[in-house]
C-alpha cells in the first residue's frame, strides 16, 4: 500500500509540470499586456517598456519559462502579484480556509440528500417514488450554479430576509453558497447512486440475503451500500476537487472572498502570476483529492487491499 502510494505521488510529478507548461503557454500567447493594463490609458510608451522589462515581459519564451520553474521548484515560491504585491502563496493560503469551508459544507449536503435519494429510487425502482427522485435529481443537476444561486437568494434574502445574500465570517453567509454547490452535485450523485445500486442489488449475494430472512435495511444499508460506494466516492471526490479548487461563479455571486473570486480579479486584471500560481494550485488540490479516493477505496473494499498485498508477495 505504501508502495502505491508513493508511486501515485511520483505520478503527480509529470502531471503538475504539464499544467504549468500549458497555463504558461496559454497566457504567453494571450491577448492582452498586463504592464499596459495596469499603467492605464494615460502612461505613455516609455512607461509602459520600462515596467514590462521590470517584469521580464520581453524576455523569450524559453528564459521566461524556465524563470518560472526555477522560482517553483528551487525558490518554492509562486510569485508575486502584478497588481496588489503580494506574495501570492500567502494569498492562496488565506483564501483557501473559506473556500474549504464552502467546499466540505456543500460537499457533505450533496452525499447526504444525493446518496438517500439514489438508494429511494433504486429501493422502488419503476415506481413514482423512482420517476419522481430522478426528475428531482435531473432538474438539479441540469440547473446552472449560479442560477440556483440568484434563485436562492431572492428567496431568502430578498423576500424572506432570513439569511444573509453576501458577504464572509458568519456560518450563516455560507448556507446559500453551499446550498447552491450542494443542489447541482446531489443531482450528479443521486443518479450515480441509483445506477450503482439497481447493479449491485441484483447480485446473487444480495438475493441470498434477502431469502435468508435478513432485514430490508441490513440488505441496502450495509450489504449493498458498501460495494456500490466506489463508483459514488469516485463522483463525490472530483466535486470535492472542484469546489477546492474554487467555485468561481458562486464565489462572484455571493461575493465571497475565496480562490474563485480571487483567480476571477487576476483574469480581469491581467495577473499573470496570480492566474498561473491559482491554477497550479487547482490542479494540485485535484491530485491530492484524487489520491485520498483511491486510499479509500481500498478501506470500502477489502479485495482492493488483497490485491494490493497479493502484488507485494509476488
Amino acid at each position: 500500500m505504501i508502495r502505491y502510494i508513493a508511486k501515485r505521488v511520483l505520478m503527480m510529478i509529470p502531471v503538475l509540470l504539464g499544467v504549468t507548461l500549458l497555463i504558461f503557454t496559454l497566457l504567453y500567447f494571450a491577448d492582452g499586456d498586463p504592464a499596459r493594463n495596469l499603467m492605464g490609458a494615460d502612461a505613455t510608451e516609455e512607461e509602459i517598456q520600462e515596467l514590462r522589462a521590470e517584469w521580464g515581459l520581453d524576455d523569450p519564451y524559453l528564459v521566461r519559462y524556465g524563470r518560472y520553474l526555477k522560482q517553483l521548484l528551487i525558490d518554492h515560491d509562486l510569485g508575486t502579484s502584478y497588481v496588489t504585491k503580494q506574495n501570492i502563496s500567502t494569498e492562496i493560503i488565506s483564501r483557501f480556509k473559506v473556500t474549504f469551508w464552502v467546499a466540505i459544507e456543500s460537499t457533505v449536503l450533496a452525499l447526504v440528500f444525493g446518496t438517500v435519494l439514489g438508494i429511494i429510487a433504486a429501493t422502488h425502482q419503476n415506481t413514482w417514488m423512482d420517476n419522481s427522485s430522478m426528475v428531482a435529481a435531473l432538474v438539479g443537476a441540469s440547473m446552472p450554479g449560479f442560477w440556483i444561486g440568484l434563485v436562492l437568494s431572492i428567496i431568502f434574502a430578498l423576500k424572506l430576509r432570513v439569511l444573509p445574500a453576501s458577504g464572509w465570517g458568519t456560518f450563516a453567509q455560507t448556507i446559500l453558497p453551499s446550498l447552491s454547490l450542494a443542489i447541482t452535485s446531489a443531482g450528479t450523485l443521486a443518479r450515480q447512486t441509483r445506477s450503482s445500486m439497481l447493479e449491485v442489488i441484483r447480485q446473487d449475494y444480495i438475493v441470498t440475503a434477502k431469502a435468508k430472512g435478513v432485514s430490508q435495511f441490513k440488505v441496502v444499508y450495509v450489504h449493498a451500500l458498501r460495494n456500490a460506494l466506489i463508483p459514488i466516492v469516485t463522483s463525490a471526490g472530483m466535486q470535492l476537487s472542484w469546489l477546492i479548487g474554487g467555485a468561481v461563479v458562486t464565489e462572484t455571486v455571493f461575493s465571497i472572498p475565496g480562490l474563485g473570486m480571487y483567480m476571477v480579479t487576476a483574469i480581469n486584471q491581467r495577473d499573470y502570476p496570480v492566474i498561473q500560481g491559482s491554477v497550479l494550485y487547482m490542479a494540485f488540490a485535484f491530485s491530492i483529492v484524487m489520491l485520498l479516493v483511491d486510499i479509500l477505496y481500498a478501506f470500502i473494499d477489502p479485495r482492493i487491499k488483497a490485491k494490493y498485498k497479493n502484488a507485494k508477495k509476488a
